[in-house]
């Protein structure tokens, strides 16, 4: 028999999205290398906001500094243990503000202790806006689109 998948209450999407987030322990970063090859690798993003912006700490010797810097679309998919999905199309950018790095940087520990300060050179802050959210229920094999911001 077919699995039943629980179902989604619409009204919820943006929370039950956001706690997908939190529940899933190595989201996946998928970017285009060489404008043709995807690349996807987990990554340990320093902050999720509440419309879905996403930050994640970089170094600059990296793979994915290349392919973002030449094509910025990236797409994460977190995947908790129940496995409910949710899935954020969108643009990354580099973090230029200094008022921003520094609230990321005091937060994080690890950046610290691996970078030392945040004007090391290595260190780069990207910043994914999204364009779409997506949340998927196991087995249901169909997306929701989740709100950005709650109703």
């Amino acid at each position: 028999m077919k699995p039943r998948p629980e179902p989604v209450d619409p009204t919820r999407l943006h929370e039950i999205a956001h706690e997908t987030i939190r529940a899933a322990k190595f989201p996946m970063l998928a970017t285009i290398e060489g404008g043709t090859q995807p690349r996807v690798r987990p990554v340990s993003p320093v902050q999720v906001d509440g419309d879905f912006t996403i930050y994640i700490a970089n170094l600059a010797s990296y793979h994915k500094t290349a392919e973002i810097a030449a094509n910025p679309a990236v797409e994460m998919a977190y995947l908790a243990p129940d496995h409910d999905q949710v899935r954020i199309t969108g643009n990354a950018e580099v973090v230029n503000e200094p008022e921003i790095i520094a609230a990321i940087w005091e937060k994080n520990p690890l950046l610290k202790q691996y970078l030392g300060s945040p004007e090391n050179p290595e260190f780069i802050l990207y910043r994914i806006i999204p364009d779409l959210v997506r949340f998927m229920r196991e087995w249901a094999l169909d997306y929701h689109e989740v709100p950005r911001n709650p109703a």
